[in-house]
């Protein structure tokens, strides 16, 4: 019989024989004791040989390496799930639009409804579940990366709701003209949270820190995982999210992006997609001359006209930005009715795009992945349009009605508006792709111009529109790495160098004024503390004095501290680091003590009869960095940032004068920029 532990006992009534009462005797029952488990040897059999199989793993290298492995495979294969399916939506609406052919009326309801109930629906669904899953997620990814605790940006329902949102927006097509790149590096930081988990159940040793450098690596795992591009994804990475990179983290960073690279095109290749581990969008380049070298000139030019427009499309971004939150209509519908105000935004942005309509001008018909490739055609269109035979990529952007270089032309003009009121859309959505495909059409309008200008050489306009995406997106986002990622994505490395060129000085354009870039003006608009991004829109804000801005003094404990007066700071302060002083008259600060050996300290006072003073039970930890009231805010958020501490403590001259935390660096940074 198998045995009960005290207090697992059932009672049971009996009748007495002797006396007739109802007597109480217990009953052991093995359903109510512990120690009955099923299954008792075959559980003792699997979880040896998970530690073993533990140890192997762990001889060979640390579990980490293990978890940016899964991450990369994790977070390629949602991508690769999510291009199928956004495939098969896109395909949906095509059939259903071509099987209308002929009755203008119901393909008309057929183009705009159908992207505008995606768009409704996944508004609706994010804000039901998940409210904060809208939008990129690219500012409040690198938020966390500073040190800013954002749990229920990580959470696995955001990660769902976030996913399917993002599946619904794709597949309105490129009436929307939105993307994935945003969204997808926050659900790679999500999967790499839940991986960052995982590993530090495993593994014997604990790292500190171990869930920031996961998060670091995921960032960069997320556009490598969008486009085959590990290199380029990871100097995105670099240049958007982390403001102070560290080294150590490169090869974390390369070592999981290749494996999400890798793993995205096996998928095509698997698929069908393709034949081999090749670029992600086809171009057939000259390889014995790419360019003329004075065409440089030509790249150059192309670089400072990019990052004109860009200046004009940041603008428009913030007004529109600041449009949404100062109209009263517009507010209340964005916080009440999301649903509501997606479906009818999309519904007007199908409509202008209606192939009937202006759409017959704008290559409309096709996905955004097509219309990259047809820009980046190597032939020159203009001579083309003499022959009688026209190639496919040409016959995307002319017709009888309207030459190419018209339709080009209408393309930009039309889709800068149309792109800053999609930005507005209360979906999730990635804004980075748009911006590519902008800049190669500018790219592509200037090629051809470049081409019929000099007609007696054989200039390439493909690569002006290589070139052009790099510049464009470059100079709206304000980094260099476009120009990597224009290559990798094209196979073209022989236009790095003109690739580089335009970007440097599409970027010395657009960083001229000293005005913020898109995702730091999603930033200030969100009211998030990232400083990099707040300095540009206040140069003094960095170099404002930490002694200036200080709050209430912290709470304190001097070495000789009895446990009345721990008892006091443990129930009045909240902090997990109590700072140390010599005595309350001195200031002098000595280190700082956890809150977990305080409540020991408390524990062991009230079993001992014999008091202690705080100094003879606890451990005061030394403090790795310290700053002055004199130092800038920027050095405090700097040191926080490069460090990784949750704690900065504030001396002059030794005296404590004060701490900073990240929710009050938060609140400093939200204090002192409210008149911005």
């Amino acid at each position: 019989m198998n045995s009960v532990e005290p207090g697992r006992e059932i009672f049971v009534k009996n009748l007495d024989p002797e006396g007739g009462r109802d007597v109480e005797t217990p009953c052991k029952s093995p359903l109510l004791s512990e120690a009955w488990r099923p299954y008792q040897r075959p559980r003792a059999i699997t979880k040896e040989w998970l530690l073993k199989l533990r140890s192997c793993f762990g001889a060979v290298c640390g579990m980490e390496w293990y978890g940016y492995a899964a991450l990369g495979v994790l977070t390629a294969f949602l991508s690769f799930l999510m291009d199928l399916s956004v495939a098969k939506l896109l395909n949906a609406h095509q059939w259903l639009y071509m099987k209308l052919e002929g009755n203008s009326l119901l393909q008309f309801f057929c183009w705009t409804l159908y992207p505008a109930c995606l768009c409704a629906v996944g508004s609706t669904f994010s804000h039901d579940i998940c409210p904060f899953s809208t939008g990129s997620g690219i500012p409040e990814v690198r938020t966390m990366l500073v040190g800013f605790e954002m749990p229920h940006y990580l959470s696995v329902t955001h990660l769902f709701t976030k996913y399917v949102g993002l599946i619904c927006t794709l597949a309105a097509g490129s009436t929307v003209f939105l993307g994935k790149v945003g969204p997808f590096v926050h659900l790679s930081t999500m999967v790499g949270a839940y991986l960052s988990n995982l590993c530090t159940l495993v593994q014997v040793d604990k790292k500190e820190n171990a869930l920031r450098e996961m998060l670091v690596v995921a960032a960069g795992v997320g556009v490598a995982s969008c486009f085959g591009a590990p290199v380029s994804g990871v100097l995105f990475s670099v240049e958007v999210m982390s403001s102070h990179f560290a080294l150590k983290q490169y090869v974390p960073c390369f070592f999981s992006a290749a494996c999400g690279a890798l793993t995205f095109r096996l998928f095509a290749v698997w698929s069908g997609d393709g034949e081999t581990l090749q670029a992600l969008f086809k171009t057939d380049f000259p390889a014995a001359l790419p360019f003329y070298p004075l065409e440089i000139l030509l790249f150059a030019f192309l670089g400072l006209v990019c990052g004109a427009v860009s200046c004009c499309y940041l603008f428009c971004h913030r007004r529109m930005l600041k449009f949404t939150k100062t109209n009263s209509v517009l507010a209340k519908l964005l916080t009440t009715e999301k649903g509501l105000y997606a479906g009818t935004v999309a519904f007007l942005l199908a409509c202008v795009t209606f192939p009937h309509f202006f759409g017959r001008y704008m290559a409309s018909k096709f996905t955004m992945k097509q219309l990259l490739t047809s820009l980046m055609d190597s032939s020159q269109w203009g001579s083309q349009t003499h022959n009688a035979s026209v190639s496919e990529p040409l016959s995307k952007w002319s017709s009888p009605e309207s030459p190419f270089y018209f339709s080009l032309t209408f393309f930009l003009l039309m889709k800068m508006w149309l792109l800053v009121v999609a930005c507005s859309l209360p979906v999730p959505a990635g804004y980075f792709m748009p911006v590519f495909l902008y800049g190669a059409a500018l790219g592509r309008l200037v090629g051809e111009g470049a081409a019929y200008v000099f007609s007696w050489t054989s200039i390439n306009p493909g690569g002006y529109a290589l070139a052009g995406a790099a510049a464009y997106s470059g100079a709206v986002t304000h980094t260099l790495s476009p120009a990597l990622l224009a290559v990798e994505v094209t196979g073209q490395f022989s236009h790095a160098v003109p690739a580089l060129v335009a970007a440097l000085l599409a970027n010395a354009v657009a960083r001229s004024r000293r005005r913020p870039s898109f995702y730091d003006a999603l930033s200030i608009g969100k009211r998030l503390p990232h400083l990099p991004s707040l300095k540009k829109v206040c140069p003094q804000l960095p170099s404002t004095p930490v002694g200036q801005v200080l709050g209430v003094k912290s709470v304190q404990l001097q070495k000789a501290a009895g446990p009345a007066e721990v008892e006091d700071v443990v129930h009045s302060s909240t902090e997990t680091q109590i700072p140390v002083v010599d005595s309350h008259e001195s200031q002098i600060l000595l280190g700082f003590v956890l809150r977990s050996e305080l409540l020991l300290f408390l524990h062991h006072s009230k079993t001992e009869t014999l008091e202690k003073h705080l100094d003879e039970v606890c451990c005061i930890h030394p403090i790795s960095a310290l700053i002055s009231p004199h130092n800038s805010i920027q050095e405090a958020y700097s040191i926080l940032s490069l460090i990784g501490a949750q704690t900065l403590f504030v001396t002059d001259r030794g005296r404590l004068v004060g701490l900073i935390t990240w929710p009050e660096m938060k609140g400093i940074l939200e204090n002192l920029t409210k008149e911005i």
